[in-house]
Order: C-alpha cells, then structure tokens, then sequence
C-alpha cells in the first residue's frame, strides 16, 4: 500500500463528474487499499477517487470504527437535517471548514472490490461522509453548498493570497509521508463564517 498525493481546490479533476467503474480487479484492489492509507494518513472520515487523480466512482470512509469502500454508489437520503452539529472540510480544501446541511441518514448501494453487491447505512457524521464524498464523484466541494455569508467568505479565505500559502503548506506537509505509512495528528480546520468549531477533526474530508 502506498500514500498518494491529494488533489488540491483549482484541481479540474475535483470539478469532472467521475466515470463508472467497468472493471473489477487487482487495479481497483490497489486503488482501494491506497486510498484507504491515504485517508487513514491524513485522518480523514473519507475519500474520493478524484482527490487522488483517479476519476472513477469509487471512495472509501472510516468513522468512529466504521470503515469500508463503495465502487459506483447510489446515494440515499432522509431524516432530518443534522443543522450545525459538525464543521465540515474537505482535504481538497485545507485548513477551512463550515457548517453544511447535510440529512441526518445516509444510504449507500454499489459493488465492492471484487464486483459484489454492497450497502450500507449510517446517521450523523457516516451520513455526513456518505454525502461529502458522493458529491466529489459528481464534481461538486462542500463549499459549492454554502449559501449567504459562509459561501462569500469560503470564497473570499479561498481567493487570498494567505490561502495560496495554506495549500503549499499543506502539500509539503503531505509529501513527507507519500508511499509510506507515516500518520499526523489532525490538522485544525478554522470556520469560514467565524461560528464555533465543533469536532473538527471529525469532518467529513
């Protein structure tokens, strides 16, 4: 297994909806098994293919003990909106995070590895995740959600100059760790709109 390099907000791949996964193999198996470390390295609740340059519908997730991977996801929603229970960020999008509406149950169909059926349900932050990282493979960020004030300032902390240091910085930090097993505490994630911060190194990435 291997860490990969994440891809970064400006990226086109993280705006290119993600193509369907026709073949089922040792490629995908590794594919998995990397993004697997790579999350599991960043302390990440998931990831995407495309984070990772691949755009194929295939991402993996891991929170509170829960971890798995889902190949061409289906994606369900219901319940209510979990309002402002977590600050979510994005690993495309470092050192940022907001409040996002997100439903409070999930439901997720698709294949696994090797072809098979799979799905799989959760509430609160695995709801959270199942959604964030749906949305990567249709080319859509979490920012992309916002509305009012989180979505000008999310833009306006993603426009500056600062924020240019804050992916640099960032991209050397990860590149430390790249093929290896390496693993970092957190990093903190900052609210764009300037509310509290709650379980931020709970986010879904």
């Amino acid at each position: 297994m291997a860490v990969l390099s994440i891809r970064m907000i400006g990226d086109p791949i993280l705006r290119t909806p993600a193509a369907e996964v026709t073949e089922f193999g040792p490629d995908l198996a590794r594919l998995v098994e990397d993004m697997t470390e790579t999350m599991i390295d960043v302390q990440g609740a998931g990831l995407a293919a495309p984070q990772v340059g691949i755009g194929l519908q295939v991402f993996t997730y891991r929170v509170d003990g829960v971890q798995g991977h889902v190949v061409n996801p289906v994606l369900e929603v219901g319940g209510a909106s979990q309002g402002e229970s977590d600050v979510e960020g994005c690993l495309s999008v470092p050192g940022l995070g907001s409040f996002v509406d997100r439903s409070d149950w999930a439901r997720v169909t698709g294949k696994d590895v090797s072809g098979a059926d799979v799905a799989v349900e959760g509430t609160g932050m695995l709801a959270r995740a199942f959604q964030h990282e749906t949305d990567h493979l249709r080319g859509t960020l979490y920012i992309d959600r916002l509305a009012g004030e989180d979505r000008k300032n999310a833009l306006r902390a993603i426009r500056s100059g600062d924020y240019n240091q804050v992916t640099s910085r960032t991209a050397v930090e990860r590149s430390r760790s790249l093929g290896s097993s390496f693993t970092r505490p957190p990093t903190p994630v900052t609210p764009v709109a300037g509310r509290r911060a709650g379980a931020a190194d709970r986010t879904a990435r």
